[in-house]
């Protein structure tokens, strides 16, 4: 295959409904938040996942922020995550005052390591924020025991997540509240930006519909259930534009299609990379047996930093745009103003600085993955002097 131009690390989602049903939207002169496009979609979500309550919003971040509001962290709480994460899962909590306890994070999955959690809890303890890695889900059985005999709120960040399952429940309706995200990067995107709150503990349904409307009773108004609306607590505007929910309907209206493409290639990659991983060359993902995956992304890990640098090197002089990861939290400069890492650093510095992500996205083509494999054997081939 001849590459004329580099291939794309990502491309959003897009299954062909997309433009109909934002034309359709628009059209409706109902283009703010909580529209018919957006009423499908929590209708849709609610079912799939078989949750309470689930409502977009215009970010992940958002959902997170909302879900430190109902859990009421305030300053001096302290909040148990894994430090190799997105900078949101941390900032949410921060905003309300938190101090973010960084925990080590297990090799196989790069996902918190639950024997870890229990020791860095303290009387200041408030919440528990699993993150789910690429997809495949956390512990989820020990985090929510250790969660329930200290009394801990759990709240899984699910932003890669969706269509994932851990021993047959989906991600995000374990803890008492989970979020997904829609940015162009993830499986389903809401044109870019949008996110998802799951509230599985019917408790915060209420609260959590006020905080959403910048804090007013608005959505109880409009059920006719008060006489009129008017400021009641704090919140903000986290409402996704129904223009936005009408370009997420098109995806969740193909989620199983979409689903299953991307699991196709994720086993392409798997099974044309085996021979490096058998030489000794590379180390593919590990998914457990009581998990799902959703094929969110294809990584693999080389020896070390200096290897990885060297690869993705000649990933781009092939034309390939191959990327790193998350550089953990605990190290950087905010990461050290508000937050603290519990124990040893075993694996989260070391493990992060060998991770490759390959191109990945909704019908990638087959040329276009045999290419990639085939650099990437390449590769090794020639620094080890066609030993493979």
């Amino acid at each position: 295959m001849m590459i004329k131009k580099m291939l794309a690390f990502n491309k959003p989602c897009r299954t062909g409904n997309e433009q109909k049903y934002v034309l359709e939207s628009i059209d409706s002169h109902h283009i703010s938040g909580d529209g018919q496009f957006t009423k499908k979609c929590h209708q849709w979500f609610e079912e799939k996942l078989n949750c309470p309550k689930a409502l977009l919003t215009t970010s992940c971040t958002h959902a997170l922020e909302m879900s430190a509001i109902l859990l009421d962290i305030q300053e001096g709480d302290e909040v148990i995550m894994p430090s190799y994460t997105f900078v949101s899962t941390a900032n949410a909590f921060v905003l309300r005052g938190a101090k973010i306890v960084f925990v080590d994070i297990r090799p196989d999955t790069m996902n918190i390591d639950e024997t870890k959690i229990e020791q860095a809890i303290t009387g200041k303890t408030k919440a528990i924020v699993p993150v789910h890695y690429a997809g495949v889900g956390c512990e989820m059985d020990v985090i929510m025991d250790v969660a329930c005999r200290h009394n801990l709120f759990v709240v899984e960040d699910a932003a890669q997540g969706m269509m994932s399952t851990y021993k047959g429940k989906a991600l995000g309706t374990i803890g008492h509240l989970g979020t997904y995200s829609f940015h162009e990067t993830k499986n389903y995107t809401s044109a870019g930006e949008g996110g998802l709150l799951i509230i599985n503990d019917e408790k915060f349904i209420n609260r959590a519909e006020i905080i959403r409307e910048k804090g007013t009773n608005r959505s109880q108004f409009f059920r006719g259930m008060v006489d009129k609306y008017s400021w009641v607590d704090v919140g903000s505007s986290y409402l996704m534009n129904d223009v936005s929910a009408a370009y997420l309907w098109g995806g969740l209206e193909k989620a199983d299609e979409i689903n299953e493409n991307r699991l196709a290639s994720w086993n392409k990659y798997y099974d044309g990379l085996k021979n490096l991983e058998k030489a000794g060359f590379i180390q593919l993902p590990t998914v457990p047996r009581n998990c799902v995956q959703n094929a969110h992304m294809f990584y693999f890990k080389v020896g070390n930093l200096e290897v990885r640098t060297l690869l993705l090197e000649y990933l781009k002089q092939n034309g390939i745009l191959a990327v790193f990861h998350y550089i953990p939290l605990h190290s950087s400069i905010s990461g050290l103003e508000h937050g603290h890492f519990n124990g040893l650093d075993i694996f989260t510095t070391k493990e992060s600085e060998r991770i490759i992500r390959l191109p990945f996205y909704f019908k990638l083509k087959k040329e276009e993955k045999f290419y990639i494999i085939n650099c990437i054997c390449s590769y090794f081939r020639e620094v080890n002097n066609d030993t493979i």
